[in-house]
């Protein structure tokens, strides 16, 4: 382990539930005076094709052997896309850190599987590999999600809450000592399921939605759903969103402007509704993920926390990077053997320094 050394070169993967694309970023970690710094450097986001993206959104259906297979097609083509972005830029680079895609999240039963083989990927652009994040906490009992409350804690803890506005939606906070972080509810998931119907990827700044009207039966039954009576640690998956949202969406006959317009309100409420819970001081609240330039979303959410707090977007390499670039310190973290899961998120029955290492061979 380099636990001498307090300057890493990182590579952080991600690809996360909206399936939007891979995001790769190229930054610098330091460790000053017990303090860590980050720099990014280089970013880019590779958008899947449609064949691709349908390969990967029928991955819960595939057989074993398939799903295997098509695990380590996706490890090697991770490592293209790496390989090309060094190459592109010139890089040098310690480690690359990915987080894969996940296919199936059921931590009820012992279960988190995200694809992209850590070897392939090591093996395809030649470079060592920490990856697989999640499965240690699963096994030690805890829910694998969400992980980037260790970024929060450690690189945006100026900050009282930092909120994701991604596939899912998800919070993390300081909490009598201890960080507390949980998924709130789907976010671009739901806004892209519904813009798919009407053949768009998503709905550029709300501007659909906000078209809209509000449909309340549809908002009370998504408020309704028995996920926000549950207590944290708790977390949701892609499975979740199908069997538990996705039929109230297809039930209503309402024109997909009055769907959209719903859904961000249900978003916000729920989102409001976390942080109301929570604190009753002025707070400050950082918002990154594709939904923080949802200008109608950003909008309904800040007149359902009216004064309570102040809504902060940062510049746009940390709203669309800020996940890789977490990833990329959690495999830091790991180098380090520090820890990178924390129990007081994931309910795990102790702290660990989660991930697997791979060499290329």
């Amino acid at each position: 382990m380099n636990s001498n050394k307090d300057q890493y070169k990182v590579i952080g993967l991600m690809s996360g539930t909206s399936l939007d694309g891979l995001d790769i970023v190229y930054c610098h970690f330091e460790k000053k005076n017990d303090i860590w710094d980050f720099t990014i450097l280089n970013t880019q986001s590779v958008d899947y094709d449609i064949t691709f993206k349908e390969k990967l959104k029928n991955t819960v259906n595939l057989d074993a052997v398939s799903l295997l297979a098509f695990h380590n097609e996706y490890g090697s083509w991770l490592g293209n896309q790496v390989k090309k972005f060094i190459l592109d830029h010139n890089l040098k680079v310690d480690f690359i850190s990915s987080h894969g895609h996940t296919v199936f999240h059921q931590p009820k039963i012992g279960l988190t599987y995200q694809i992209g083989s850590g070897q392939h990927l090591a093996n395809a652009c030649e470079c060592k590999v920490i990856s697989d994040f999640r499965t240690n906490d699963v096994a030690l009992g805890g829910q694998g999600a969400p992980l980037v409350p260790i970024g929060d804690q450690l690189l945006f803890n100026q900050y009282d809450f930092c909120l994701n506005l991604g596939g899912i939606s998800n919070i993390s906070f300081e909490n009598k000592g201890k960080r507390i972080a949980y998924d709130i509810s789907p976010a671009n998931m739901l806004l892209n399921f519904i813009c798919a119907t009407i053949d768009k990827s998503y709905d550029n700044r709300g501007e659909i939605a906000k078209t809209g009207k509000l449909n309340l039966a549809l908002l009370s039954a998504l408020n309704n759903l028995e996920y926000y009576k549950q207590p944290f640690p708790k977390s949701l998956g892609y499975e979740w969103f199908l069997e538990k949202v996705i039929p109230i969406i297809n039930v209503s006959e309402d024109s997909p402007q009055d769907l959209l317009h719903t859904a961000v309100h249900h978003i916000a409420t729920q989102i409001a509704d976390t942080i109301k819970k929570v604190t009753k001081k002025h707070a400050t609240i950082l918002i990154t993920g594709g939904g923080a330039k949802n200008d109608f979303l950003i909008e309904i959410l800040q007149q359902k926390l009216n004064e309570l707090t102040t809504v902060i977007i940062p510049p746009e390499n940390i709203i669309d990077f800020k996940e890789a670039l977490v990833f990329g310190f959690m495999g830091v973290l790991k180098e380090r053997n520090e820890v990178n899961c924390l129990q007081s998120v994931t309910g795990a029955k102790k702290d660990s320094s989660s991930g697997t290492i791979y060499y290329p061979s």
